[in-house]
C-alpha cells in the first residue's frame, strides 16, 4: 500500500488533499480519483467543473498522473 494525494485545481486555484488515501495500485488510485471527481460534480453548486483537473501525487509530492474532469463530463460543444 502507498499513500497518494488527490489535489484538484483549475486556473483560479488548488484544493489540497492533506490526508491522502492508501491504495494498492494505479487502478485503485484512478478509481478513487474518479470517485472524488464524481462527488464534486454531483455536489450542487454553480461551478463549471470542465476546467478542473485532479492531480494524483505520491508521498514525495511527485505527480503520478492527472485526470481532467472533462474525462467524465466531456467537452462543451
Amino acid at each position: 500500500m502507498v499513500q497518494v494525494y488527490f489535489h484538484c485545481s483549475n486556473t483560479e486555484g488548488t484544493l489540497i488533499d492533506r490526508y491522502g488515501t492508501a491504495v494498492s495500485n494505479l487502478t485503485e488510485a484512478r478509481d478513487r480519483a474518479s470517485q472524488i471527481m464524481r462527488s464534486m460534480i454531483l455536489t450542487p453548486s454553480n461551478e463549471d467543473w470542465r476546467d478542473w483537473v485532479i492531480h494524483v501525487s505520491d508521498d514525495d509530492g511527485e505527480e503520478i498522473f492527472d485526470l481532467p474532469f472533462t474525462a467524465m463530463l466531456g467537452k462543451p460543444h
